[in-house]
């Protein structure tokens, strides 16, 4: 395993803890498609939900955490992240426990462009 390899699945075990203890609901993590099945296979043990979007450049992104912000990101049916409305990415970021004013400029700033 190369160093980059696991500093990305360290990255990964904090954010299952965090979901652990209800830090979060939902976790995105941007990594290559190595680590996809020792993520797969935790994130089904933790029984947690995920969704996987392959990325042009050799890596992937997984959306992981409980049932219902995966439900509502399988509602956008899109398939890549470049695709979301301004809402749709709003609404992202707010599950992801992004700052809510830096994603109301964000939201703001998408929709003058």
């Amino acid at each position: 395993m190369s160093n980059k390899q696991g500093k990305e699945l360290a990255v990964f075990f904090h954010m299952i803890y965090e979901l652990n203890k209800g830090l979060r609901n939902l976790a995105l993590l941007t990594t290559t498609p190595d680590n996809l099945e020792i993520v797969k296979e935790r994130l089904e043990k933790c029984n947690y939900e995920f969704l996987v979007e392959e990325l042009e450049e050799k890596y992937v992104n997984i959306f992981f955490g409980t049932k219902e912000p995966i439900e509502v990101l399988k509602r956008f049916s899109k398939d890549s992240l470049k695709k979301y409305s301004p809402e749709e990415d709003f609404i992202l970021g707010v599950l992801l426990g992004y700052n809510t004013e830096q994603q109301c400029k964000r939201y703001l700033k998408m929709k003058s462009e």
